[in-house]
């Protein structure tokens, strides 16, 4: 299994990041997808999941609005959408197979001026 993202990178305050996530190794379209985030010094945090046919959604309140995941099940990538970005979005985001527990090696994301 391999989960490997991309798209992170520096952004001033108001911006916007779409981070993408591949996925391989497993049959991408049976499992719910989850983008987690870890700043400096804090736990790692859900952000956002998507269920395996992507029709359900759920956001941590501190996205909600500014962040969309999606996925796209012939590519075997989800992704995150990030609009309005600010500093305190600045960690390293990770994607997530929840129910076995496969990892992406994280893509760090700094908002800052």
């Amino acid at each position: 299994v391999q989960l490997v993202e991309s798209g992170g990178g520096l952004v001033q305050p108001g911006g916007s990041l779409r981070l993408s996530c591949a996925a391989s190794g497993f049959t991408f379209s049976n499992y719910r997808m989850s983008w987690y985030r870890q700043a400096p010094g804090k736990e790692r945090e859900l952000v956002a999941s998507i269920s395996s046919t992507g029709i359900t959604t759920n956001y941590a309140d501190s996205v909600k609005g500014r962040f969309t995941i999606s996925r796209d099940n012939g590519k075997n990538t989800v992704s995150l959408q990030m609009n309005s970005l600010k500093p305190e979005d600045t960690a390293v985001y990770y994607c997530n197979e929840p129910l076995r527990g496969y990892w992406g090696q994280g893509t760090q994301v700094t908002v800052s001026s």
